[in-house]
C-alpha cells in the first residue's frame, strides 16, 4: 500500500512536469480547440497515474524511463488530436454506456476477407447480409500485409499498416469500419502483438545489422542463453523447429520464434517496442476498429527460469495498453485470446484488462457433452469457472479459425472420476471418426503419435455428424446433425456474454478437402474448415426444405428469440440440478422475470419431472418463448438434441 502510495505521487508529479511540454508541442491544437484539449488533459489526469504505474513497474529500473515515457505521451496525444470527429463522438457514447457489448442485441460473427468475400469491397457488399442475419459484430481475420507464402494464416504481419493489397487498401478498411458502424455493426480486428513476421520493416532493419531494431526482437549471439530459457520452455509447433528459437544465417545469430520460424517475437523488455505497438494499436483505432482481439496473450513477456506463460509482466502489459486506450480513444475494447487452463484464461478478464475474452472452455465442453451425451463437465464448468467481474463479457463460440484443443480443467475431471489423459484420447478419436460409433468427421492437428495428444480440425456441420450423414443417405441422421448444430448454438445464444457464428456454420458448410492440393497448407489441417464461401448455398437460406434453409432457419428463430427478451443480455446466470446427466438446465433472470433454459444432450427423449418446474419457476404456467406455446404444468417431454425456454405465463 506504501509502495502505491508513492508511485502514485510520483505520477502526479511527473504529469505535472510532463503537462506543459505537451501544451508547448502541441500549443496550436491547443489554443484552436481549447474545449476539447481541456477534456483530454481531464482524461489524462485521471488514467496516467494507473499507467505510470504499470509501466514504472515494467521499466523504471531503466535509465530512460522516463524519456521513453515522455515520448509514449506525445505518440498518445498526437493519436487523439488525430482521431476522426465521428470516433469522438463515439468515444463519448461508449463512455456514457460503457457496457454496451452486454446487450441481448449484440452478435457476432467471423470470417476471413477473402475467403467469405473475395476483397475488402466484397465484405462492404455483403453488409445487407450481415444484417439479415443480424450481426452487430464482424471480426475481419488476419488482413494485413504479410509474406505471400508462409503466412500462419496471415497471423505473420509485414505491417500494421497496410492492408493485403489483394484484399483492398487501408482506405478501403477505413471506409469499410465507418459503413458498418453505420448500419450497427462493430469492426473487430486482431493486434498480433506477441511477433511480427521476418518481414516487418523492423526486422528487415535487424537482419541489416542495426542495433537499435535488434533489441526490438530476442536476438542471441550463440546457443548460452536460448538454452537456458529452453530447459523451461514447452515446445509450440515441434514438427516445424525444435525449441523457440531458429538460427538466422543473415544474423549469424539465434532469434526467439515461439510459434513459426518466419515469426520473430518482440522484446517487450524494452520500453520502445510497447511505445512503437501502442503506436500501433492506435492507428488501427483510429481507422475505425472498436474490439481489438490480442492474440497470443500468454506470451508476450519472457522471463528466464519460467515456462515465459501467462507471467505477471504480460498482465501489466495489457493493462498499460488497456490504460493508453481509455486516454484515446475510449471506444476501444480488448478481446484476449488465451487457450491456456481456465484459470489462467480467467486472469486476463478485467475492466482494467481485457473487457472481453474467448471462452474456449465452453467450446471444448459443448463437443464433449455431444461426444458423451452427457453434461456433467460442461455444467460444473459453468457454475465454477465462467464467473466474471462486473463490466466484462465472454465471447461464446462454437468454432473458430484455428483448431479444438480440449481445454477442460483436469482438476474438475479428476472430482468427476473422468481421467484427463484419457479422457482427451477419446475426444480426439471420437472427433476424428475413429471410435466406433462417432457420427463425427473431423481431422487432428498438430497430432503427437507418441503421446496421442492432439487437437481437432472440421467444420461444425461435419463435426455434429452432417457429413456422415450425407453421405451415408440416412434422413434420420440428417435430422439429429441439424438439431446437433442448432443446440450448440441455442446455448451460446441464451447463456449470456456475445455469441460468434464462424460465418458459413449459418448454412451448414462442410469441411472442404481440397487444401490438400496446395502445398502452401497441405501440412494444416485447419483449412480445412477454411473453405471459399459457396455462394449458391447462401441462396438456398431461404429455402427452409434444404438443409441450408433449416439451419438458417432455426439459428434466425434463436438469434430474434435472444433479440427480443434482455433476460439474455444482462440477466444473471445459475445453473439447476435436474438429476439427469443428458439434460443441461440454467436459469437466467432479470428483475422480476425468469426463465427457464432445458438443453436434452442425447438423441433419445428426456424428461423434466413438472415438480422441478414447480421448483425453479414462477408459478405453474408457463410459455415455450420460441413457439409462443403455452406449455401446461406437467411433466417436460424434451425431443432428442431439444433445447427449450420457459418463461412465465
Amino acid at each position: 500500500m506504501e509502495n502505491e502510495v508513492w508511485l502514485n505521487r510520483q505520477a502526479r508529479r511527473t504529469l505535472d512536469r510532463l503537462k506543459p511540454r505537451l501544451e508547448t508541442h502541441f500549443k496550436d491544437f491547443s489554443k484552436k480547440e481549447s474545449g476539447a484539449w481541456q477534456g483530454y488533459l481531464d482524461r489524462l489526469e485521471l488514467y496516467f497515474p494507473h499507467l505510470f504505474q504499470l509501466l514504472f513497474r515494467l521499466y523504471g529500473t531503466q535509465y530512460d524511463f522516463f524519456f521513453h515515457l515522455e515520448n509514449l505521451l506525445q505518440s498518445v496525444t498526437q493519436s487523439w488530436i488525430d482521431r476522426p470527429a465521428d470516433l469522438k463522438t463515439l468515444d463519448a457514447s461508449r463512455l456514457q454506456k460503457p457496457h454496451w457489448f452486454q446487450s441481448n442485441a449484440m452478435l457476432g460473427g467471423v470470417c476471413y476477407v477473402d475467403l467469405f468475400a473475395g476483397d475488402l469491397e466484397g465484405v462492404r457488399q455483403k453488409i445487407p447480409y450481415f444484417q439479415e442475419l443480424g450481426l452487430t459484430y464482424l471480426h475481419l481475420m488476419p488482413l494485413f500485409k504479410a509474406p505471400e507464402r508462409e503466412n500462419d494464416g496471415g497471423y505473420a504481419v509485414s505491417s500494421y499498416r497496410e492492408v493485403n493489397p489483394v484484399l483492398g487498401s487501408i482506405a478501403q478498411l477505413s471506409d469499410l469500419a465507418a459503413e458498418l458502424r453505420a448500419a450497427g455493426i462493430s469492426l473487430v480486428l486482431d493486434l498480433v502483438f506477441n511477433h511480427t513476421s521476418d518481414e516487418h520493416q523492423w526486422a528487415q532493419h535487424a537482419r541489416l545489422g542495426d542495433l537499435e531494431y535488434q533489441e526490438y526482437y530476442r536476438i542471441f549471439p550463440d546457443r548460452q542463453i536460448p538454452d537456458a530459457y529452453e530447459a523451461n520452455l514447452r515446445e509450440i509447433f515441434p514438427d516445424e523447429h525444435p525449441g523457440a528459437f531458429i538460427f538466422h544465417p543473415d544474423l549469424d545469430q539465434w532469434v526467439w520464434t515461439t510459434f513459426h520460424r518466419y515469426q520473430w517475437d518482440l522484446n517487450y523488455a524494452n520500453p520502445a517496442v510497447f511505445n512503437r505497438m501502442a503506436e500501433e494499436m492506435l492507428f488501427l483505432a483510429n481507422l475505425g476498429v472498436e474490439v481489438l482481439r490480442l492474440d497470443a496473450v500468454a506470451f508476450i513477456w519472457k522471463e528466464l527460469g519460467t515456462n515465459c506463460e501467462n507471467l505477471p509482466q504480460a498482465h501489466l502489459l495489457i493493462q498499460a495498453f488497456n490504460a493508453v486506450a481509455r486516454i484515446a480513444a475510449p471506444a476501444l475494447l480488448f478481446k484476449s485470446e488465451a487457450i491456456v487452463h481456465p484459470d489462467e484464461v480467467a486472469r486476463y478478464i478485467s475492466a482494467g484488462e481485457c473487457q472481453l475474452s474467448y471462452n474456449p472452455l465452453l467450446m471444448a465442453l459443448l463437443w464433449n457433452s455431444l461426444a458423451t451425451r452427457e453434461v456433467r463437465l460442461l455444467r460444473q464448468a459453468l457454475q465454477n469457472r465462467c464467473q466474471l467481474p462486473p463490466g466484462c463479457a465472454w465471447v461464446n463460440y462454437v468454432r473458430c479459425h484455428d483448431d479444438i484443443g480440449w481445454t477442460f480443467s483436469d482438476e474438475d475431471a479428476q472430482e468427476l472420476q473422468i481421467d484427463g489423459y484419457s479422457h482427451r484420447k477419446f475426444l480426439n478419436s471420437f472427433y476424428t471418426g475413429r471410435f466406433k460409433g462417432s457420427f463425427a468427421r473431423g481431422l487432428p492437428f498438430q497430432e503427437n503419435q507418441k503421446t496421442g495428444d492432439s487437437r481437432i480440425s472440421g467444420t461444425c456441420a461435419s463435426l455434429v455428424g452432417l457429413e456422415k450423414a450425407l453421405r451415408e443417405e440416412t434422413v434420420l441422421e440428417i435430422d439429429l446433425a441439424v438439431s446437433r448444430i442448432l443446440l450448440i448454438h441455442g446455448i451460446l445464444m441464451t447463456l449470456g456474454g456475445i455469441p460468434l457464428i464462424y460465418l458459413g456454420d449459418e448454412i451448414g458448410t462442410l469441411n472442404d478437402y481440397r487444401y490438400r492440393l496446395d502445398p502452401a497448407k497441405a501440412s494444416d489441417s485447419r483449412w480445412v474448415h477454411r473453405p471459399f464461401t459457396d455462394w449458391g448455398r447462401y441462396e438456398k437460406r431461404r429455402d427452409v426444405n434444404s438443409i441450408e434453409g433449416r439451419i438458417f432457419s432455426g439459428l434466425h428463430r434463436l438469434i430474434e428469440l435472444r433479440k427480443q427478451h434482455e433476460i439474455f443480455g444482462e440477466g444473471l446466470f445459475e445453473i439447476i440440478r435436474v438429476e439427469n446427466d443428458h439434460v443441461l438446465a440454467y436459469i437466467r433472470s432479470l428483475s422480476s422475470q425468469r426463465v427457464l433454459v432445458f438443453a436434452n444432450f442425447s438423441e433419445d427423449e428426456q424428461i423434466i419431472p413438472a415438480n422441478i418446474l414447480r421448483l425453479y419457476g414462477v408459478g405453474y404456467r408457463f410459455i415455450d418463448l420460441s413457439s409462443q406455446e403455452h406449455i401446461p404444468f406437467a411433466d417436460l417431454i424434451l425431443g432428442p438434441y431439444a433445447l427449450i425456454c420457459l418463461g412465465d405465463a
